[in-house]
């Protein structure tokens, strides 16, 4: 990975930062995406004199805000004019609907849109680096069905983040089918559980009525079973999908945590799934990708 760029976002901490970590141990010049300029260069620092080198650099940008992704993409062409690997790490949880300034829905904006947009804005500089790698993270529980009626939270939103991994999942086999592997790869990885900051400002009101009672217990719970080092084991399966060399050219592949592979659900595989998802993605981010 020795000289290789990588862009990951949502990387400031939690699994993302992870996933940098090993990135530049393995020698590669790792840029990292946040929202907090000050969270990021506290990250940078740390990762520069835990891996012994001073390539990694942090950016700023709001993954829901298109404006954010279309001058994080000029940027990022201007500093380095070429990307092995973009790994759309950042996701975001809400307790109620709401839209971005840009009217989508936004943990459809964050989890589902921005990895589309930005590994169409990115695909110059992922063709100057041929073969390149695109990796998303998927999370949640990636199985199960998609409602093609409620793709932003339209009618029903406890456990909408389900919904939004899954279409993430659709999103990216239908990418993985369009671009030429010789040139860019598009894979998906399942971390697994870790217990983030994410997960640990997760409200009561982001559950189901009848699973409130338990959170109490869930925050007694989940740092005991997914605390410690669970956050550097989730990354494993990005950390290999963007650097093993055996799958260099290999697309449309997905990796559950530990990194080992893993079988795409049929919702992820279904053409009528990808094909709406795609359409949506199109329309919400300006035909980008026609």
């Amino acid at each position: 990975m020795r000289g290789r760029v990588v862009v990951i976002t949502g990387s400031t901490g939690g699994i993302g930062k992870e996933t940098a970590r090993g990135l530049a141990r393995h020698g590669a010049h790792v840029v990292l995406v946040g929202r907090d300029p000050r969270r990021g260069a506290a990250a940078a620092a740390e990762l520069r004199a835990d891996a012994g080198h001073n390539a990694v650099d942090a950016l700023t940008a709001d993954v829901t805000r298109q404006a954010d992704l279309h001058r994080l993409a000029a940027e990022l062409g201007e500093r380095y004019g070429r990307l092995d690997v973009l790994v759309n790490n950042a996701a975001i949880v809400r307790e109620r609907r709401e839209l971005t300034e840009d009217g989508v829905e936004a943990m459809f904006a964050a989890n589902v849109i921005a990895p589309f947009l930005l590994t169409h804005l990115l695909r110059p500089l992922l063709q100057a680096a041929a073969p390149a790698r695109v990796v998303n993270v998927t999370g949640a529980v990636p199985r199960g069905r998609i409602d093609l009626g409620n793709l932003q939270g339209e009618r029903r939103y406890p456990f909408f983040i389900n919904q939004t991994k899954r279409a993430l999942m659709a999103m990216s086999y239908e990418c993985a089918t369009r671009l030429p592997a010789d040139e860019v790869t598009v894979n998906v990885a399942y971390p697994g559980h870790a217990y983030t900051d994410m997960n640990r400002n997760l409200s009561a009101r982001t559950f189901p009525v009848a699973a409130r009672l338990l959170v109490p217990l869930l925050r007694l719970v989940l740092p005991v079973l997914y605390g410690g080092r669970a956050a550097e084991k989730a990354s494993r399966s990005s950390v290999r999908l963007a650097s093993d060399s055996a799958l260099t050219g290999v697309t449309r592949t997905y990796l559950g945590p530990g990194g080992r592979p893993a079988t795409w659900p049929a919702c992820a595989l279904d053409e009528r799934n990808r094909a709406a998802i795609w359409s949506l993605c199109e329309r919400l981010a300006g035909r980008v990708a026609s």
